[in-house]
C-alpha cells in the first residue's frame, strides 16, 4: 500500500492523492515522481505540487500534459516555461510543474541527481511505479549529500571574488539596475551558501535563502540584511562594500577552517574598487 503522508496543506495532500489516483489510471504513464517541499515534509499552505511524469517511450511525443494536469483541478495558466517544464496554476491559486519525460532514458538519470535533490522517503515520493525501476532510482536518493567542506568553500571564495569584481566594474560603468541585479541574484547566494557551509545549515542547500530566518544566527542574518538595497546609486554602492566585506570574512573564516586559499591582494584591489565613487577607469 503506498504511503501518504499527511502535511500542514490539506489542499495539497488532496491534490496528490488525485495526481496518484489520476495516474494509477493513465496506461501510457510509466512512473510519477514527487520532488520539493512536500517530499521534504516541509509544505505548508503556499507549498507548490512538482512532479516529474514518466511517459511510456512509444507515447513520450504525443502525451498531452496540459490535459492531463488539468484532469487534476481546472487551470488558470498552463504554459512551457524557460527551462521547458509544463508550469500550471490551479484555480486556488496553487501552483504545479510537471516534467514530461521519456520513461526510458528518464528513470536512469534519476540516481545522477544526487546531491542535488533528496528524497527522504522514496516510497512516499513515488506515486506510480508500474515495474519497480523508479522506486529502486529514487532510493539512491534516499540519504542527505551534504557539500564536500573544502572544495566547496574554494569554489565559493573563487566565485565571490570573480563575481564581485564584475560587480565593482558594472558600478564604475554607472550601471546600476544591473548592479543591483547582480549583487542580488548571483553574489547574495553564494554569500549564503559559504555561510550555511561554516555554520553547518546545508539542508537548504540548493535555495540558500530558504527558511534563511530559522537556520541562520541573527548575527548572519543582519549581515544578509546589509547586502540588500533599493535599486538607487547610492545604496546599491552601500550594499556592495558591506557585501564584499562579508564575503571577505566568510571567506578568511572558512581558509582559517578549511585551509582554502584567499588572494588576498586581489581582494584589497576589490575593496579599493567598491570605494570609489564612479567616474574613474584605470584601463
Amino acid at each position: 500500500m503506498p504511503r501518504t503522508p499527511a502535511s500542514s496543506c490539506p489542499a495539497l495532500d488532496r491534490r496528490v492523492a488525485r495526481l496518484r489516483e489520476l495516474a494509477a489510471a493513465e496506461p501510457r504513464l510509466e512512473g510519477v515522481l514527487l520532488y520539493g517541499s512536500w517530499t521534504l515534509g516541509e509544505a505548508d499552505a503556499h507549498s507548490d505540487i512538482e512532479a516529474y511524469l514518466y511517459v511510456r517511450d512509444a507515447h513520450a511525443d504525443t502525451f498531452d500534459g496540459r490535459e492531463f494536469v488539468g484532469r487534476i483541478a481546472p487551470l488558470k495558466l498552463a504554459y512551457t516555461n524557460m527551462y521547458g517544464i509544463l508550469a500550471v496554476v490551479f484555480d486556488d491559486l496553487m501552483r504545479g510543474e510537471f516534467h514530461l519525460v521519456a520513461a526510458g532514458p528518464g528513470i536512469d538519470e534519476v540516481p545522477t541527481w544526487r546531491g542535488m535533490v533528496h528524497l527522504p522517503d522514496p516510497g512516499a515520493a513515488v506515486l506510480l511505479d508500474r515495474d519497480g525501476r523508479l522506486t529502486a532510482a529514487a532510493r539512491h536518493l534516499a540519504d542527505p549529500c551534504p557539500p564536500e567542506p573544502g572544495p566547496t568553500a574554494q569554489q565559493l571564495t573563487d566565485e565571490l571574488t570573480n563575481w564581485t569584481l564584475m560587480l565593482a566594474h558594472v558600478l564604475e560603468r554607472g550601471e546600476t539596475a544591473r548592479a543591483h541585479a547582480l549583487m542580488h541574484t548571483v553574489v547574495a547566494p553564494q554569500q549564503l551558501q559559504l555561510c550555511r557551509l561554516l555554520r553547518g545549515s546545508t539542508t537548504h542547500w540548493l535555495t540558500p535563502s530558504r527558511a534563511l530566518e530559522q537556520d541562520l544566527p541573527a548575527a548572519d542574518r543582519d549581515r544578509y540584511t546589509a547586502t540588500t538595497a533599493p535599486a538607487v546609486l547610492p545604496a546599491v554602492r552601500t550594499a556592495a562594500r558591506a557585501g564584499w566585506q562579508w564575503s571577505r570574512e566568510l571567506a578568511g573564516e572558512a581558509a582559517a577552517r578549511w585551509g582554502t586559499e584567499v588572494p588576498i591582494a586581489l581582494h584589497e584591489e576589490i575593496g579599493a574598487l567598491l570605494a570609489q565613487d564612479g567616474g574613474s577607469c584605470s584601463r
